[in-house]
């Protein structure tokens, strides 16, 4: 029989209504009451770690919900956390980052309804959750509205609908029907020590670049922050005609803070090599984040300073691939030949 522990931390999915509007207020019992029953295969167990809005989950969280899975580890065969929806993808990828070694799942789910209402979504994810936490897979998953996403490629896209997330430059994991998983892209993992490394250093910002932008504001920056993501235009370029901030890039990499270039692109992800506006970036030590989605890019930055002592490791941790040894064989594929996926993390 598999054993699966149920982390509840809020959200929509435990939210009921109040004069303040919804409130996240069940209890892990009360959220299993409204279960189909499970197969008599599986037992779950359940325990909440916090109950809140996903939106004033910080930090110090993700922490905590990895110190659980990670107190549990040889305790169960699986993991669901139960989360709300807003903020959900950056805490997938920061436990993808800090529980290194997976050989279990742990299976990130929410709902955009609560599972109190009639009309909801959270049963069918719950359960589905509770199924693929069953499965002899080893990793960081996010499951909604049947589809099974990497960790650190999820994407919150829509606010209402049921298909709320999409897996962004990686194809989905597995889709799961009933008890049915039809995988896509099965990971191997290598065996790897199981560990947790939670160290974070918070100090990061997140910049949207835009048209007419001065370059005085990062001089508010640099006594604030260790890390700045710029989210630049197309393949990563930044202006250095009329209003130029590669100046100040120089300023901020001189005085040791890490500098990660993304685009405002969701698809395909940067290439500084392309075009002039590029080119002249590169020629800074700032640090490129290839098609990593923001919300796996501000945990990761994050994780590599609590983690790192210098800029040079900082930028080796955030551009090498941290599942090099992770490969994924379509089920379409009929030989044996593997391709490993270059940029995963």
């Amino acid at each position: 029989m598999k054993k699966i522990l149920l982390l509840a931390t809020g959200g929509t999915i435990a939210s009921v209504k109040r004069n303040e509007g919804l409130v996240p207020e069940l209890s892990v019992e009360e959220m299993l009451n409204f279960l189909p029953e499970t197969s008599k295969d599986v037992h779950v167990d359940g325990r909440i770690l916090m109950n809140i809005d996903s939106t004033n989950l910080q930090p110090e969280q993700w922490i905590k919900i990895a110190e659980a899975v990670y107190t549990h580890y040889h305790d169960y065969d699986g993991f669901v956390i139960t989360h709300g929806t807003d903020t959900l993808a950056y805490t997938s990828s920061a436990l993808s980052y800090m529980l290194q070694g997976l050989e279990k799942p742990v299976v990130l789910t929410g709902s955009q309804v609560p599972i109190s209402f009639k009309q909801t979504d959270a049963k069918k994810n719950v359960s589905d959750a509770l199924r693929f936490a069953c499965e002899d897979i080893g990793g960081v998953y996010v499951l909604f509205d049947g589809r099974v996403i990497l960790g650190t490629r999820a994407v919150k896209m829509r606010t209402k609908s049921y298909d709320a997330f999409e897996s962004i430059n990686h194809p989905y994991v597995a889709y799961v029907d009933r008890n049915e998983i039809n995988y896509k892209w099965k990971p191997v993992h290598a065996s790897k020590k199981f560990s947790l490394q939670a160290n974070l250093c918070t100090d990061v910002f997140l910049m949207k670049l835009y048209p007419g932008m001065k370059p005085e504001t990062f001089d508010c920056l640099k006594d604030l922050y260790k890390g700045i993501i710029i989210e630049s235009f197309g393949n990563g370029g930044l202006p250095f005609e009329g209003r130029n901030l590669l100046s100040k890039i120089q300023e901020l990499t001189e005085k040791g803070i890490a500098v990660v270039i993304t685009t405002q692109c969701l698809e395909e992800g940067e290439d500084l090599l392309l075009y002039e506006v590029g080119r002249k970036v590169a020629q800074h030590p700032v640090i490129l984040s290839g098609d990593m989605n923001t919300e796996a890019i501000v945990p990761k930055l994050m994780w590599a300073l609590g983690q790192a002592h210098s800029l040079e490791q900082v930028k080796k941790i955030i551009e090498t691939p941290m599942a090099e040894d992770l490969t994924v064989k379509s089920d379409q594929e009929d030989d044996i030949e593997i391709e490993p996926l270059i940029r995963l993390l």
